[in-house]
């Protein structure tokens, strides 16, 4: 079973890259933004829970999401494998998925990191902010974003290294030349 973390900063192509994953790999995207927007409209026990959550403007804690992510594993279980997005965010949460994929006898088998310099990152989150609208998408945000995966999510890299998953891939260049790079390691 292919279990992948994609991974990487801000503006770092996560999104179009495991969108050509699961295309060619046929594994099942697991958001887990999309998850707790499915636990929430319906309205299971966790969706509920988060939802009071939420309401008083506080994060979902890790077991809910932990929780949520069993969920789905629990009903996709002829899968091919996964690719996770968004997660997980820290070391505690990559402990936590370590551990409930061991439940089910998988492991993580790769994670792979999309490097892209910093000036990069925030010329195309900038130029995606011009062409989408979006409003996280201004200087100031954008430099927030960085620094904050740069304290609280980089360290989860390095928690793969130290068990030799971590492949870390030039996230510089065409969208499929970054692709080819990203078959390179899976195929290994």
């Amino acid at each position: 079973m292919l279990n992948l973390v994609l991974f990487g900063p801000p503006g770092s192509g996560k999104g179009t890259q495991s969108e050509k994953i699961i295309n060619k790999y046929e594994l099942l995207h697991l958001s887990t933004g999309d998850i707790l927007r499915g636990e929430l409209a319906d309205k299971t026990e966790l969706g509920i829970q988060a939802s009071k959550i939420m309401a008083s403007g506080e994060l979902v804690s890790d077991e809910i999401v932990i929780g949520m992510i069993k969920n789905k594993l629990l009903a996709n279980q002829d899968a091919k494998g996964y690719i996770f997005d968004g997660f997980p965010r820290t070391v505690a949460q990559a402990q936590a998925l370590d551990d409930l994929l061991a439940s089910f006898n998988q492991e993580i088998t790769s994670l792979i990191s999309l490097v892209v310099e910093k000036n990069e990152l925030v010329q195309r989150l900038l130029k995606r902010g011009q062409e989408m609208g979006r409003a996280d998408d201004n200087l100031e945000t954008i430099e927030n974003r960085i620094a904050v995966y740069e304290k609280q999510t980089s360290p989860v890299a390095k928690y793969y290294e130290n068990q030799s998953k971590y492949n870390p891939v030039e996230g510089m260049g065409t969208v499929d030349e970054i692709f080819k790079r990203i078959e390179s390691v899976i195929d290994k």
